[in-house]
This record gives C-alpha cells, structure tokens and sequence, in this order.
C-alpha cells in the first residue's frame, strides 16, 4: 500500500523547512527509505537555500513525496497546518527536517498509538550531535513558577532532571522536534494555535491533548538523532524573540496566576528586559562565528 494507490497511508509525515540546510536531504532519504505505507509532505517556508526544490527534482518520480511552497516563512504552526489540511494517513508525524528516524523508530511510534489507552500524543527522545539525549524530550508546563526556577537553577523547573528511561512513560510534554498523534485528534484540536510563530506551539498542543482528555506518552526506548538549533544558529535575535513572545502567549494561555493583572503587567515587563539583555550578546556571538 502507498500514498499514490487510493489507500489511506498509515502515516503522512510533515517535515517544514526554513532554509534548513543541507540535513534536510538525510531527513527525508530516511524517510523515503521506510516500507511502512506513508506519505511524507515537505513544506517550505520560503527557503532561499534551493534545497527544497533540489528534494523536488531528486525525488521526482516518487508519488509518497509531495513538496509544497509558501512564498514567506509563515511560521512553524501555521506551516505544519497547511500541509496537515492536505495530508491522508490516519497518524501525523510532525518532524524536524535535521532529524533522523528509521522504520523501527516509526513503528515503534505507532504501536504505542494504537495500542496504548488514550493516547495522544507520542515523543521520542532527541539526542543532540554526541548522542546524548536532549532534556527537552521531556518536559513539564512551563508555568511561571517553573519558568522562574528554571533561571535560578533551583527547584522543579520545566526540564525534569535525571536520565530518561528506556521505557513508555507519561509526561506533561514532549519536544516538538518528533510528535505522532492521529490526524483526526489534530484536526479536532484545531492543529497548532497559529498565534505562535517559532517555539511553544508544541508545549500548547501537548496542553489542549491532555486538557482533551488524551495521554502524552515519551517512547524512552525511541532514540532519534537530532542535529538541534539550525535555525538558532543562523538568526539567533529572531528566534529568541520568538521563544519570548511564545512563553508570553503559552503563560496568558494557561497560567491562572496571569490573570493577575498585578502579576501579569510585571511579568511582560521582565521578559522583555531578559530578551534585551540577551540580543547584543546573540547578535555579536553570531556577528564572531562569520554570520551575515
């Protein structure tokens, strides 16, 4: 069965890209590499790195490839949406394009979402370029008193210290480097909350699946290698502006205490102040490692 035989595929994969580099091609060889009946949708967001178009013609007469184009960079949410409106399997698997996955780790993936009670939405763990596993893999709300902690390096913070099992586990959030949920659940949530642009979007989806009633699970014994931070490396102000106004709209979401309008005003300020502080250091660090 595949994606061009009028069969429904068991996965319809959606990789965005951002001028993401040359792992995009990895990426999406160890896709198109899998038996498993899939699809697999490669969406651009304005690249100006050629890549995207390069996958097009290389894999042009492959029907499981679909490369679509959007003439801006529209943001991470709104990108996954688009294709997710056109994709056809029964599961999602939104993924990092400098990520690395094989048909193990898929099927792995989608075991646990058929067959495990109530659940969601599935992670993996992410390991960064010497193999070890990205903290990030599994998360807690980052709620403000967590937040707050996180930066004084003391009490439960949004990461959960200690080694990550190699086992099925619960959690309050998974990294959205990996996530697998049935398609039918991300379209009755409505798919990523567009107002995010890059960062958070994932901590509010893995939130509305468990405020649906659904169960978050981190597939411990799923390994998936995961070159982090491209963007980051290359707009390293843009992003982190990002990551500040999505923690904003993630805590006026979700936060009881931000509606507070005494805590809230003084927050907003504090976040701020800490994004201004860090840009000169980012763009300098940048400006030293030849960027442009």
């Amino acid at each position: 069965m595949s994606a061009a035989d009028g069969n429904v595929p068991t996965l319809s994969v959606i990789v965005v890209t951002a001028d993401s580099g040359a792992s995009t091609h990895a990426c999406v060889e160890a896709i198109l590499a899998c038996t498993l009946p899939l699809e697999l949708i490669l969406i651009d967001n304005g690249s100006r790195d050629g890549i995207p178009q390069a996958i097009a013609r290389e894999h042009a007469g492959d029907p499981r490839l679909r490369v679509l184009f959007n003439h801006a960079n529209l943001g991470f949410g709104p990108a996954v949406n688009r294709a997710a409106a056109t994709a056809r399997g029964r599961y999602l698997l939104v993924l990092n394009p400098d990520c690395l996955v094989d048909e193990a780790a898929l099927r792995r993936l989608i075991a646990v979402a058929e067959h495990e009670p109530r659940a969601g939405l599935v992670g993996a763990v992410v390991l960064d370029a010497d193999g070890r596993p990205d903290p990030a893999s599994r998360r807690r709300d980052p709620v403000l008193a967590r937040v707050l902690a996180t930066l004084r390096g003391r009490g439960e913070g949004v990461n959960i210290d200690g080694e990550i099992p190699h086992a099925l586990i619960e959690a309050e959030a998974v990294s959205g480097a990996l996530m697998l949920l049935p398609r039918s659940l991300f379209a009755r949530l409505g798919g990523f909350d567009e107002g995010y642009f890059l960062h958070f979007e994932d901590l509010d989806l893995c939130r509305r699946v468990r405020e649906a009633g659904w169960r978050v699970l981190l597939a411990g014994d799923v390994r998936v290698p995961h070159g982090k931070g491209g963007s980051s490396r290359h707009r390293p102000v843009f992003v982190d502006r990002h990551k500040h106004r999505g923690l904003w709209r993630w805590l006026r979401k979700f936060d009881p205490a931000m509606r507070r309008p005494w805590v809230a005003a003084p927050v907003w300020l504090a976040l701020w102040a800490h994004f201004l502080l860090r840009a000169p250091r980012l763009a300098y660090r940048r400006t030293k490692q030849g960027g442009r």
